[in-house]
């Protein structure tokens, strides 16, 4: 394979929604160098993240059914029972939620955790508090998604954060989505919530790292007893 081919195969697609953010960064970095060269290599610097932040990377996402992969590439921050959005239209019985916390140097495409049909997707304005915290999921802007999925209805929620000022949508509501297709993407920092139903056994484990379309949340077959974790 040649040094070219080889440096292709390792390049990682940029999401169309990140170019116009890109070019704007490159032109300021090009202005900073032309008034002071260090201002300049700073500026080339952030466009540099700015490139790293809107990558889209393939990923293998398994295909069993029964499996509920992440939404989101980042951190689990909260594993436990939580009320759903009420414009979800969920009930206010607490549900199963598994919580993906997104930094800034995550990437932020957001892919759906199983494949169903899209019944509501619903933009709520809120505040931009850090969506690290419990209080994110009911305070901050948001856009929640429903599924009608084999496992029930889910619900998945993505929360703008503390820097995020703009949550996109791809889909509309009546689409039929699949297991780890792209439904939306956060700037800049930010966390997804899924609900599940009760019979979805959790496989994670707070501070576990996620990989968005890849790695299983939780999976309705699972026959083992509840896990238990430690970090080290």
């Amino acid at each position: 394979m040649s040094v070219i081919a080889s440096l292709k195969r390792q390049a990682v697609p940029i999401h169309p929604e990140g170019y116009v953010f890109i070019g704007g960064f490159l032109v300021a970095a090009l202005v900073l160098d032309w008034i002071w060269s260090p201002l300049g290599w700073l500026g080339f610097i952030v466009t540099a993240w700015c490139v790293y932040f809107f990558r889209d990377p393939k990923r293998v996402t398994p295909m069993r059914e029964g499996l509920v992969v992440s939404p989101a590439d980042g951190t689990v921050s909260s594993v436990g029972f939580f009320v759903p959005p009420p414009e979800l239209g969920l009930g206010d019985r607490p549900m199963q939620r598994v919580s993906v916390f997104m930094s800034v140097f995550d990437c932020h495409v957001n892919r759906a955790p199983l494949s169903g049909r899209i019944l509501k997707v619903a933009y709520k304005p809120g505040l931009f508090v850090n969506a690290d915290l419990d209080k994110a999921s009911e305070d901050n802007e948001r856009s929640s998604m429903l599924l009608e999925t084999g496992l029930g209805r889910v619900g998945v929620v993505q929360i703008a954060g503390l820097v995020a000022r703009r949550i996109v949508s791809f889909v509309r509501e009546g689409e039929t989505i699949g297991v780890g297709d792209r439904f939306g993407l956060i700037r800049f920092g930010s966390r997804v919530d899924v609900y599940l139903p009760e019979n979805v056994r959790v496989m994670v484990g707070i501070g576990a790292t996620a990989v968005a379309g890849e790695t299983v949340l939780a999976d309705v077959r699972a026959v083992e007893a509840p896990r238990s974790f430690k970090a080290g």
